[in-house]
């Protein structure tokens, strides 16, 4: 029987690695939903983490837990990764629509397969991201990323039943909330996507990252709401860096 991995990845910076504990509480949710015991201490796990940094001396990158229900064994280490370049922060990215949803949303699951899939139209339409689209028509979340959108003065996002309850997507609805900003989960029917004002992704690579295009919808990648959020989130992984 093949195994199933339950994974997460989280960003280093500066030698420490951002938001750890929100991590390992995604990850440990990701077993409850299996209804498997999540049996690595968080001691554990970051003494591993505070080891592999040591040892490959990077202070920046991406690290990835892997924990095989079956096998039971875990394996921390260094992938590679891609962050986003200023002009792209500046400008925003290229985004599709992709009509199909994860089959367990909540949970963070190896699925090579819709992986795959989703890649392909990402590459054949030269994009940054696929939005997902349920069957009945709402958005949902990147393939790899949470969504975002704003419309006047208010954050829209999805459900969390409906999405991975994004470590970074937590944060923004934390800052959001601390800075005044109206946060509500709605579900948004992506053929009314024309009628917002901006619309951004969030996640660990691309932290908060402004969508230029949606298919051949355009938007407004300088938005005041959106570039406040940037600069609010870069302020708390500093807090965060600082205090860790």
């Amino acid at each position: 029987m093949e195994d199933k991995i339950i994974y997460e990845v989280l960003r280093v910076i500066d030698r420490k690695s951002i938001f750890l504990e929100s991590h390992l509480k995604r990850m440990k949710n990701s077993f409850n939903l299996i209804n498997e015991e999540f049996l690595v201490s968080y001691e554990e796990i970051s003494k591993e983490i505070e080891e592999l940094i040591e040892s490959e001396n990077r202070s920046e990158g991406n690290i990835k837990i892997t924990f095989g229900v079956n096998e039971k064994k875990l394996r921390v280490f260094f992938i590679e990764h891609s962050y986003p370049s200023d002009e792209m922060y500046m400008n925003g990215v290229n985004t599709i629509l992709y009509f199909g949803e994860r089959e367990n949303p909540n949970a963070k699951i190896i699925n090579d397969t819709f992986r795959e899939r989703v890649n392909k139209e990402i590459k054949d339409n030269n994009a940054y991201e696929a939005i997902l689209v349920d069957s009945n028509g709402h958005v949902t979340e990147g393939s790899r990323s949470n969504i975002f959108m704003v419309k006047g003065n208010k954050l829209l996002t999805s459900p969390v039943k409906a999405v991975l309850p994004g470590v970074t997507r937590g944060e923004i609805i934390d800052i959001a909330n601390k800075v005044g900003v109206e946060v509500e989960e709605v579900e948004y029917k992506y053929s009314d996507i024309d009628k917002l004002d901006g619309m951004f992704i969030s996640g660990t690579s691309p932290k908060i990252l402004p969508i230029k295009t949606v298919n051949s919808i355009n938007f407004n990648a300088d938005n005041n709401l959106i570039r406040k959020l940037m600069k609010e989130y870069d302020d708390e992984i500093e807090k965060y860096i600082k205090n860790h």
